[in-house]
């Protein structure tokens, strides 16, 4: 009875602004027939690194995490998540033979190192006959170590038609564990664009229920309470000086017709320069703000797609020790893939923070870096991820590019 009550206690300590659940984890992922991916079992840390070469699927494992983002929020579930991935078929594995079901399942944890409080596990498939829509072929959660949900269930058998939605979707059916899609539903993916930013009108796309690339980033920003805007506004402009110091003053405004805008002062040789907006920033300064706002906004999984884009090698390296600072005091989780050796050359990143992904002739492989003993011995003496790692991700032939002709 005390050990309920402690565990009571612990779960209640999670929760704050009208009981969203934002101190959680993904401390295990496994996926098995999704995408490049036949098999998929690694472990999660606060930060993950996802490093491979091209084409390996660092965009589809960061997908994996979008697919439950967009079964459990609001106007979105099973129908829709894989209608817009282009149906069950484009999801399946090209590897997948006598079992074509695909599968994602993940840990739900205070941290790595404790036990998870929320497992959950789907697997979909395709409806024989008809429009072959994707339905559950599984759908099961444990809270603790005790299962909780175990579908199909009798109901589901005597009326398929329940399994073309997940529980995650239901909120009549998903009471008892509404943790998880309230976790799920809150994760952000960033992989800004500046074009968008500086010209959100030139790319509107209609169905596009969410902003990954910028286009409504401005407005995002304006929506924001003033109070809490301000102050973001400050920080981002107090990094900014480190990295741009030529740039005081970033504020917000609206122009005459209301629309928002991002305004700076840019000091040169020329005194009493004018202000300039977010059509004159450059790539780099867009992406950095960007970068930084996001990871400012919210408590939630942040998932970065190669966040080095446009900016020096300087800022890069120092990316993340940036990230981690900003992310523990909130207890906040960041997945991130990229290519860049500055980012990588950080010595604070450890072997167990980075998955490494290689492309084999059954599909890529992901496996902690840390499990690679070559990789394991060159950091115990003193290189960095950049160092032991990136060189295994090098295509075998790459020295024969330079003798195209």
């Amino acid at each position: 009875m005390e050990l309920e009550m402690e565990r009571a206690i612990v779960i209640l300590n999670y929760y704050k602004n009208n009981g969203n659940f934002i101190s959680m984890i993904i401390s295990h992922i496994e996926l098995k027939n999704w995408r490049n991916f036949q098999s998929v079992n690694v472990d999660l840390r606060d930060r993950v690194f996802l490093v491979g070469p091209n084409a390996c699927g660092k965009s589809n494992f960061l997908d994996s995490l979008r697919f439950l983002r967009d079964l459990a929020k609001a106007g979105g579930g099973l129908q829709k998540a894989a209608i817009d991935r282009g149906g069950v078929s484009k999801i399946r594995s090209l590897y997948a033979r006598r079992y074509p079901d695909v599968e994602i399942a993940i840990h739900l944890s205070e941290s790595n190192a404790e036990q998870p409080l929320w497992r959950y596990e789907l697997g979909i498939k395709q409806r024989k006959g008809g429009k072959n829509e994707p339905i559950v072929a599984y759908e099961r959660v444990w809270k603790g170590d005790r299962q909780i949900i175990d579908r199909p269930t009798k109901e589901d058998e005597n009326d398929e038609l329940r399994l073309t939605q997940t529980y995650l979707e239901q909120i009549n059916t998903n009471a008892e564990f509404r943790e998880i899609p309230k976790f799920l539903e809150s994760i952000l993916y960033l992989h800004l664009i500046p074009q968008l930013v500086r010209h959100p009108e030139a790319f509107a796309t209609p169905g596009l229920s969410e902003d990954p690339f910028g286009r409504t980033f401005l407005e995002r920003v304006a929506k924001t309470p003033e109070k809490t805007r301000k102050a973001r506004l400050k920080k981002i402009e107090d990094a900014l000086k480190l990295a741009i110091p030529q740039l005081k003053n970033l504020t917000d405004t609206k122009d005459v017709m209301g629309v928002p805008h991002l305004e700076a002062v840019y000091e040169h040789w020329r005194p009493g320069a004018g202000k300039q907006r977010e059509d004159q920033f450059s790539d780099g300064t867009l992406r950095l703000i960007g970068l930084l706002w996001s990871l400012l906004e919210t408590d939630s999984l942040l998932l970065l797609e190669e966040p080095e884009l446009s900016l020096n090698s300087a800022i890069v390296s120092n990316l993340p020790s940036l990230i981690y600072r900003l992310q523990r005091p909130r207890k906040r989780q960041v997945i991130l893939s990229t290519h860049s050796a500055d980012l990588l050359s950080d010595k604070g990143i450890g072997g167990e923070e980075v998955l490494l992904m290689t492309p084999t002739p059954e599909g890529t492989q992901v496996k902690l870096a840390s499990s690679n003993e070559q990789i394991k011995m060159l950091l115990e003496g003193g290189l960095s991820i950049a160092d032991a790692a990136l060189p295994l991700t090098a295509p075998p032939a790459i020295e024969q590019l330079s003798l195209f002709k």
